[in-house]
């Protein structure tokens, strides 16, 4: 008779622990909007039972900004709708194609598709969110065995590599100019946050640790595997296909000229260059900026950027009804002073050493209820900042611990995990069992980084 190995044995309590947290999602968690109404509604008793608020004033802040974040509304609908396109271009379509030949086995596949949407996420978050999907979709569709809904969730986990990334809004932000804490904290470098010694160590730990998880989650053989659906993505069609834009007419010659994708893709690249070389700063409108021309020129003509966008739209729909519900839960936390009671249980336990090992904490907390990194910063960031002064902390490091709280709370934050949902057609009760545990592991990783970074300098 045989006994277990080790390894199967460690094997065997990752399968129990994701079986118990997939089957509690299964059970518990509500759809993503759903769980926006919930927030809401907590908020609002946490205003009424913590701060005292009279309610009537607690409803007239929801209400006052439930439209604040409009425009970064906006941002968002166009990085993912234009992320989507650019992810889904003949040449990265080629690229990802090229890689998925060489893909033979599904924990292999896990393993691409966790890296894919980690380097994504880490050169941008948008464009990370989707070509994770994207890969992951590929892959289970070609190779056989492949559990559907852990490698949408382990594509998805690359997107906490966004907070020790190019794109992570917090080190972006404090490095500009003009930024609204620069009085208070004055400018602190990249150099200092995102590509630090302690943060590039802590984005190679993650990234070389994460697939290998992600992958020991995988069903052994004989276990039960959901393979994707093709139905999931049929077409119908009540008739034979016909193209508008086939007639050989003047408008349809304009419709699919490569020429002027070509000029106005070149004029906005030149753009960045002239941007960048006149000492101009890199924030979301120009990565947005960069994105929609690169993909204008690697689509080819207007009409196919048209159609590939259309396609694209769809994985938008979710931010546009939920995030003014987030918007007016953040202003129920900042006008009845909830974000500064959360920080300040924290804080008032915190010594130099420790402030940004509270600082991740709490913002993991404060994520629940206002899942944008820019948002997050303006109520957290100014509370901060002061108890670090007072403390004596590093400002970095009180920073980039912000960032980090955001970046592991959406894991398990549903309304980042909207793109995924709609690329894969799942539903957030197949994929959030994985991600819970995924975020156990990276809340570790994040936890000693940060303990590391502040006791040993």
């Amino acid at each position: 008779m045989t006994t277990p190995t080790q390894e199967q044995q460690k094997t065997n309590v990752l399968q129990k622990i994701t079986g118990f947290f997939t089957e509690l999602m299964r059970r518990y968690l509500p759809d993503p909007f759903v769980f926006a109404i919930g927030l809401t509604l907590l908020t609002f008793v946490l205003a009424f039972a913590v701060q005292h608020q009279n309610p009537l004033d607690a409803v007239a802040n929801w209400g006052d900004g439930f439209w604040n974040l409009l425009a970064f509304t906006t941002q968002m609908a166009v990085i993912l709708a234009a992320g989507f396109v650019l992810a889904n271009s003949p040449l990265v379509d080629r690229l990802l194609d090229r890689l998925v030949t060489h893909v033979h086995s599904p924990r292999a596949a896990i393993v691409v598709a966790t890296l894919v949407g980690g380097v994504g996420s880490y050169l941008n978050w948008g464009f990370g969110l989707v070509i994770g999907g994207v890969i992951a979709r590929k892959l289970a569709t070609e190779i056989k065995g492949i559990h559907y809904p852990l490698i949408i969730a382990s594509a998805y986990s690359g997107f906490t590599m966004y907070g020790l990334g190019l794109s992570a809004t917090i080190p972006l932000t404090i490095a500009t100019p003009g930024h609204p804490l620069e009085k208070s904290m004055g400018l602190i470098g990249l150099d200092e946050t995102i590509f630090s010694l302690p943060m590039v160590i802590t984005a190679v730990v993650v990234m070389a640790t994460l697939p290998v998880l992600n992958a020991a989650l995988h069903p052994k053989a004989g276990q039960p595997v959901r393979e994707l659906d093709p139905t999931l993505f049929a077409t119908t069609s009540t008739g034979p296909a016909t193209d508008e834009f086939s007639e050989n007419t003047f408008a349809n010659k304009l419709n699919k000229s490569r020429i002027l994708s070509m000029v106005i893709g070149i004029a906005g690249i030149l753009y960045v260059v002239l941007h960048m070389v006149a000492g101009g700063t890199v924030d979301l409108d120009l990565i947005n900026f960069i994105i929609l021309f690169l993909g204008i020129i690697l689509l080819g003509t207007p009409i196919a950027y048209v159609t590939k966008l259309n396609e694209g739209i769809k994985t938008v729909s979710g931010i546009i009804l939920q995030f003014p519900f987030y918007a007016g839960i953040m202003a129920i936390m900042a006008g009845s002073g909830l974000v500064l009671t959360i920080s300040q249980w924290f804080v008032n336990v915190s010594t130099a050493e420790t402030l940004p090992f509270w600082g991740l904490v709490s913002s993991f907390v404060i994520n629940f209820f206002a899942p944008s990194g820019g948002g997050h910063w303006v109520i957290q960031g100014p509370f901060m900042i002061e108890a670090a002064h007072t403390l004596g902390a590093s400002l970095p490091q009180t920073s980039m611990s912000v960032m980090l709280g955001n970046a592991w709370n959406d894991l398990v934050q549903p309304f980042w995990i909207l793109p995924a949902l709609a690329l894969s057609k799942l539903k957030l009760k197949d994929i959030m069992g994985y991600t819970v545990v995924m975020m156990f592991w990276v809340g570790l990783i994040y936890i000693v980084s940060i303990l590391a970074w502040g006791f040993l300098g």
